[in-house]
């Protein structure tokens, strides 16, 4: 009995033990915060590269006849995300095929070496920014520009910024995602603290403690996720009240774009809020509109004055006239019936279901009724209709739900949150007779979730959010948070809160489509008077800057008149025709591999860690431009006026010669004048077709005589993914008023 009673004792010692060390594991021992990771930063470029990029672009420029002086074009890329933000250091586990920590100072060196870019600004999701994290950011930034030579002709310009990350569950209550970008980085000049949307998302909802401790138990990379999984949903929301009366160490919330400009305005200091994503259906409601963000305080003129056209994640930039989805008067989502160019997920799920149902051998009559409940199931399931059909894979919906005649667009288009609609729209609520209108400059960035700005130098899926992830095979934690296990085919709908039963997180959004709609990242173009933060600033400003979809086009748009001449991202009116130049000269053809002074920077060993052995490597070969496209739009006049009939993609076409050194177009709108309207200028550029990951038709679709995909050959893990496609850049609009 004795020897019994010690076994016990001593079994029930083993168990406290063991639970005790894995409460303590759960709870984050043994645990870091990426942030904290700043490894000796690499030296700045060598003056002597910086100075042959800025030779070359004068060729360039004298060639076509642009940009006299000091006045350059220099590349970036605001948009970057670090393993800070969660669902990058989920994405970026070794166990979903990622490559660990991205710390800021792994961005900083790779858009120094890697890149070889201009300038770049990191923008993590606030609401997983710890205190501590936004501490770190703030230092590894300023470490970032201290290691860039001299702070007037610096190599690399690093801007502090964050991601306010809100998304809606209907219409009403959805505005998308912003990047704030801050103009300075001393204490004096930038928040206490980062803004954010929501409090934590996924971050914020943690498996219980004994759960993460089993987790954490296994690696080092799964200790740092338990700490940050018990510091998030424990650090204080901050009360009500000033921003700087407010504890330094509480998480600061701001649910709408009014709570988030009101915030900016009570810090004062200056920043610039740039809208991304805005067509990207992932996350946002079908029938979503931008209209509600032009009322009011949801939108300030001074300080969201860009928006984001292209990114990893598509182009954001034309407007079709289908709907993914469509209410009726009582305000029941309804199917919409199928396009010529487009075809409705809640139509697909209908076509999926009947095609199972009589290949069971059910009836006509029952199958139609089973199709008439998939539309209902499908379209009521709002932005996860796939889910509404069990069984299904991506190659089952094919280009349903997709912009079919888009160029690289965002997965699951909506057209309402284009930048042409934007641009097309006005708000009337106020003053009929003087609308009030969004007027932003257009840029490109990366969106990319691995520490490395302006992966668009060269096509390759390594480099970008395109990489191969890999499902765990654990079946526990990291797998459940990208996709739950397969399931039997079924040959009937079910509604999408039965779906939810089976199924929650990330799993409620398509996973294996999206492959094919990733891209290797844009960039933003400034034309700035010189290499410093504050010139570059001064660019974003005047709104003259440009996107481009990755490759360093160089790209002047003017409009031409006897005040003077108007770049691209002014204001100007008349009542006299106006005339417009647009001169554009093509990227750089690349090298493989890494120039001689990265490898001296870096190291062989972090050189292949980092750059993957790829960097901005240019050749004297120029691509040619093939084409310059000029889209007018016609802001409305009246709430009533159709927007489709305002946009006019392309207005003018160009084709230009076959002539490396650029490509140069003179025009006139002789239409202004009779018009008498508001007219929006922009111009698109079009280089001649080069490889390029998820490039023309991103589901690669066989299609049918009446162009109808019957099959799709999605982007599959471990090929290129590269298909012939014309690269672009968009100039920033020229907004001309009618000189009443």
């Amino acid at each position: 009995m004795k020897t019994i009673r010690v076994v016990l004792i001593s079994l029930a010692v083993v168990v406290a033990v063991v639970v005790a060390v894995l409460w303590s594991l759960g709870r984050g021992a043994g645990g870091g915060f990426d942030s904290a990771l700043m490894p000796a930063l690499a030296p700045e470029r060598p003056a002597e590269s910086v100075a042959k990029v800025a030779s070359a672009q004068r060729a360039a420029s004298n060639a076509v006849g642009a940009m006299t002086g000091k006045r350059q074009i220099l590349f970036g890329d605001l948009h970057v995300h670090t393993t800070i933000s969660f669902d990058a250091f989920m994405m970026n586990l070794p166990a979903m095929g990622g490559t660990g920590a991205t710390p800021p100072a792994d961005a900083c060196d790779f858009a120094r070496h890697c890149a070889a870019l201009d300038f770049w600004s990191i923008n993590d999701h606030a609401s997983n920014i710890h205190p501590e994290d936004w501490k770190n950011t703030v230092e590894s930034i300023r470490q970032c520009n201290a290691s860039s030579g001299d702070p007037a002709n610096p190599d690399t310009v690093a801007f502090l910024g964050w991601e306010w990350t809100q998304a809606g569950d209907t219409p009403e209550n959805h505005y998308g995602h912003k990047n704030v970008v801050l103009r300075h980085t001393d204490d004096e000049r930038i928040p206490t603290r980062p803004i954010a949307a929501t409090f934590g998302g996924t971050a914020a909802n943690p498996p219980p403690t004994l759960a993460r401790g089993l987790l954490a138990a296994q690696d080092q990379r799964y200790r740092d996720l338990a700490a940050r999984w018990t510091v998030i949903p424990e650090t204080e929301i901050c009360s009500a009240g000033k921003v700087r009366d407010l504890p330094n160490d509480c998480i600061e919330l701001a649910p709408t774009p009014a709570d988030l400009f009101r915030k900016l305005d009570d810090w004062g200091h200056d920043a610039i809020v740039i809208p991304h994503g805005t067509t990207w259906g992932i996350y946002t409601p079908p029938t979503s509109s931008w209209d509600k963000q032009l009322k009011g305080e949801m939108h300030d003129p001074n300080r969201q004055t860009l928006i984001e056209m292209y990114s990893g994640h598509g182009a954001n930039e034309v407007y079709r006239n289908w709907r993914p989805a469509e209410r009726d008067q009582d305000g029941n989502f309804v199917c919409p019936e199928i396009s010529e160019s487009f075809v409705p997920m809640c139509q697909r799920a209908a076509q999926i279901v009947i095609e199972r149902c009589l290949a069971d051998g059910e009836s006509q009559q029952e199958c139609s009724e089973r199709a008439e409940q998939a539309r209902i199931n499908a379209v009521n399931a709002r932005q996860s209709p796939h889910l509404t059909v069990a069984g299904t894979t991506g190659a089952d919906w094919m280009d349903s739900g997709q912009c079919s005649d888009c160029a690289q667009p965002a997965f699951k288009y909506r057209p309402r949150g284009s930048a042409q609609y934007i641009a097309a729209i006005g708000d009337f609520s106020e003053n009929p007779d003087d609308p009030r209108r969004f007027r932003m400059g257009f840029i490109g960035s990366s969106d990319i979730h691995t520490a490395k700005p302006g992966t668009g130098y060269k096509e390759l899926r390594a480099l970008s959010e395109t990489r191969d992830l890999v499902r765990p095979t654990d079946g526990g934690i990291v797998a459940s948070f990208l996709s739950s296990e397969p399931e039997a085919p079924e040959s009937r709908s079910r509604t999408y809160a039965d779906a939810k039963k089976i199924v929650s997180g990330l799993q409620l959004y398509e996973s294996e489509r999206v492959r094919s709609f990733l891209y290797t990242g844009g960039l933003i173009a400034a034309h700035s008077d010189g290499r410093d933060s504050e010139s570059i600033w001064a660019s974003m400003e005047r709104k003259e800057v440009y996107g481009t979809s990755g490759p360093r086009i160089l790209l002047w748009f003017d409009m031409l008149g006897e005040d003077g001449t108007h770049p691209m991202g002014s204001e100007t009116e008349t009542r006299d025709a106006p005339i417009f130049r647009v001169r554009a000269v093509g990227s750089f053809e690349q090298a493989p591999g890494c120039p001689e002074s990265a490898h001296a920077a870096l190291g062989e060993d972090r050189l292949a860690q980092l750059c993957l052995g790829e960097c901005y490597r240019p050749t004297d070969v120029r691509r040619q431009i093939e084409r310059i496209e000029i889209i007018r739009i016609r802001p409305q006049m009246s709430a009533d006026e159709d927007v489709a009939s305002l946009i006019e993609d392309p207005w003018q076409s160009f084709e230009c010669p076959d002539d490396p050194s650029g490509c140069v177009a003179t025009f006139v709108d002789p239409e202004f004048s009779e018009a008498g309207r508001d007219t929006v200028y922009y111009a698109r550029v079009l280089e001649e077709p080069s490889p390029t990951v998820n490039g023309g038709d991103p589901m690669n679709c066989d299609r049918n005589a009446d162009g109808r995909c019957v099959k799709s050959h999605m982007c599959e893990q471990g090929s290129d993914c590269t298909r012939n496609h014309a690269q672009r850049a968009w100039s920033s609009p020229i907004y001309v008023d009618y000189q009443r």
